[in-house]
């Protein structure tokens, strides 16, 4: 049997650390693999900070890490998608409350997959490039077409899609990972789509599919795109990153069409409220204020017509749209190279013991790039 080794979070709050960890054969609808690259999420070094408040199910010792890429290396009976060897990117969905499992964590040489949320990667395809996309995608997917949230018209690879006339799709924080993939994915289901960044990734993300990108940090970013929206038709609008879903609530509410915001991330980042254990009269204030935050835009929300919803990554796995995206879509979408792998991989270090520095350096924050370990 296969050696297994993995980066532990042994504790709430603690340290990771580098052990040994068992290797665990699949059921029947799942896979193993042997990880050659895996990704940092913001929820990683969250779930190490506040992981106690914020997923109270989590047993500890647990393995974090939701983005994958590697070889297969055993299938379950019923897996018929996959054989050993095949080259594969996959969600692993292990601090999710219905599996709590390590097994699935994404921080190890060995990782448990559920066949529906893998797919297969071109051969040419270098691994910390599909490492980039798992959990960005998911989001990011779940938001644009589950019936639940903006419930968008699927995408149609390998045939070009037919455009949605006048209908626009906002995605506020478009050079984030999340962001990337929605334009993506909006984009390739025809519609148009208009997004914020900074200037110096106004360029990538049109290169992406975005009609127009606009400086979010600009004093006048709300009103310009609620001028760019006159005589359009809004599909919907993704929130993601500080401040987000306030600016988009003020946009939808001044459109025309779906006046649905759907909320990536929460109106304060869960980080500025991470305060040392001891600092209550840090902590509690900061807790506040986050509330606080959140209330007042859900308040906005309902004056002004606008419905708003919070999207959970891996929300899709219990529904249609992880097979339409991880079956049907990405697989001839990546192999035709019609769908890209962003925001671009940064690469911090090489084996396991790495994957501590590269969650610290993820923590001090990147743009447009995707920290990846390479194992």
């Amino acid at each position: 049997m296969f050696e297994n080794h993995a980066v532990w979070l042994t504790s709430k709050r603690s340290a990771l650390q580098l052990g040994p960890a068992p290797y665990t054969r699949p059921a029947s609808n799942e896979i193993v693999v042997r990880n050659r690259a895996v990704a940092i999420n913001p929820l990683d070094w969250l779930l190490q900070s506040v992981g106690d408040i914020i997923y109270p199910w989590l047993h500890y010792p647990l393995i974090l890490g939701s983005d994958v890429a590697g070889e297969v290396v055993e299938t379950g009976a019923a897996v018929t998608r996959f054989k050993v060897g095949d080259r594969v990117l996959g969600h692993a969905v292990g601090s999710d409350k219905d599996r709590n499992a390590s097994s699935e964590g994404g921080f190890q040489r060995f990782t448990v997959l559920l066949e529906h949320m893998a797919s297969p990667i071109p051969g040419n395809m270098p691994f910390e490039h599909a490492a980039v996309l798992p959990l960005g995608l998911s989001t990011a997917a779940s938001a644009l077409f589950q019936r639940d949230m903006l419930a968008l018209e699927h995408p149609a690879y390998p045939a070009h899609p037919a455009k949605k006339a006048n209908k626009t799709v906002l995605v506020w924080g478009g050079s984030t990972s999340v962001g990337c993939n929605a334009i993506q994915l909006a984009a390739a289901a025809g519609y148009k789509v208009i997004a914020t960044a900074s200037h110096n990734n106004r360029e990538y993300l049109q290169e992406l599919g975005a009609s127009a990108v606009f400086d979010y940090r600009g004093k006048s970013a709300i009103a310009d795109i609620v001028r760019a929206m006159k005589g359009q038709e809004l599909a919907g609008a993704l929130a993601i990153g500080d401040g987000a879903a306030g600016a988009c609530v003020d946009i939808a509410s001044q459109c025309e069409g779906n006046r649905f915001v759907v909320f990536a991330t929460p109106q304060i980042a869960m980080d500025r409220i991470i305060a040392p254990r001891s600092n209550l009269l840090r902590f509690i204030p900061a807790m506040i204020g986050f509330i606080a935050a959140n209330a007042a835009v859900a308040i906005k929300a309902r004056v002004s017509g606008v419905r708003t919803k919070f999207v959970f990554g891996s929300s899709l796995k219990q529904n249609e749209v992880s097979k339409l995206i991880y079956e049907e879509f990405l697989p001839g979408a990546l192999e035709q190279a019609r769908y890209r792998p962003a925001p671009l991989p940064l690469v911090a270090g090489h084996g396991l013991a790495s994957i501590v520095q590269a969650v610290a350096l993820h923590r001090q924050g990147v743009s447009a790039r995707k920290v990846v370990v390479t194992l």
